[in-house]
């Protein structure tokens, strides 16, 4: 284990071609996966926080239910709509990083949705009533809905981006883990655990871990600006 762990520093050191491309593609389907589900999940959580309207209670059930959407359930549900008899063949979405960001988007939607819609309701009647004392419109009050709740949409992105980095059901069986094309983090570790390459493996363990302490350290930073 010690050898494996000397070596794994070695390789972060010293990254060769192989852990670079893995990397490259971690960070691009997790910031693409999460700045999409951002933008999608917080006007879906205003809208269910902020408007009135019937079905409404429905919708929120139903975001809660696709927030514990297991990631494998996801991945099949693409697979078999990117696959070669699916109604999305055409675009050749199976086994690309497009795909694999459109089933991370799936996932993460519902969530950053849910946190949008439960922290919003906090605030918004304060800031609706305020707004309506001074006289300004619907989207004057959203906007300083949204200002108010800053730091909850700051979070929101940044557990949007640790839950996109951490993925591995879904990715797996859309992206398959093609070296050079799809392999990203998580699944490596677990395909090269598997080979008996612990050096690799744990190399990217590292690596993911270091990119979770820089994330939890952004929040802790803005929690600590903003208190």
């Amino acid at each position: 284990m010690a050898s494996s762990l000397m070596g794994a520093l070695e390789l972060l050191l010293h990254p060769t071609p192989m852990l670079l491309s893995i990397l490259s593609t971690t960070l691009q389907m997790a910031l693409l996966s999460s700045c999409a589900a951002l933008l999608l999940g917080v006007p879906l959580g205003a809208a269910l926080s902020l408007l009135r309207f019937p079905g409404r209670q429905a919708l929120v059930v139903l975001n809660r239910t696709l927030m514990g959407l297991p990631p494998v359930v996801c991945g099949l549900i693409c697979y078999m709509l990117f696959s070669g008899v699916g109604p999305l063949r055409q675009f050749k979405l199976l086994y690309t990083v497009p795909g694999m960001v459109i089933a991370q988007i799936i996932l993460i939607t519902p969530l950053v949705t849910g946190i949008m819609e439960s922290s919003l309701g906090h605030t918004a009647g304060a800031v609706r009533e305020t707004a309506r004392g001074m006289g300004l419109g619907g989207g004057v009050t959203l906007l300083l809905t949204l200002n108010e709740n800053r730091y909850q949409i700051i979070s929101a992105y940044l557990m949007a981006f640790g839950r996109a980095m951490a993925e591995v059901g879904a990715v797996s069986m859309v992206g398959g883990a093609i070296a050079y094309k799809t392999n990203v983090m998580t699944t490596a570790i677990m395909m090269y655990t598997n080979r008996g390459d612990f050096t690799l493996g744990l190399s990217l363990g590292i690596l993911l871990l270091l990119i979770s302490l820089a994330v939890n350290l952004a929040v802790w930073l803005l929690q600590k600006r903003w208190a």
